[in-house]
């Protein structure tokens, strides 16, 4: 069992941890807002390939 000094000990340092938490948690809310947003509906162009590309697993079958 804990006097009321150890309480009012232990629920100090627990607010205070709470207080850091959303403190962090705001200051990087904050600096994801100051990122430019990216549109998930934008179109981006896909450049063509330098080289002529294979398919892959195709296998040469000769006529029997």
């Amino acid at each position: 069992m804990t006097n009321r000094y150890e309480r009012l000990k232990m629920q100090r340092r627990m607010q205070r941890r709470i207080r850091l938490v959303v403190e962090e948690r705001r200051m990087a809310f904050a600096a994801r807002e100051a990122e430019p947003a990216v549109d998930p509906e934008a179109t981006m162009e896909i450049p063509p390939p330098a080289l002529p590309q294979r398919a892959v697993g195709r296998v040469a079958v000769r006529p029997a």
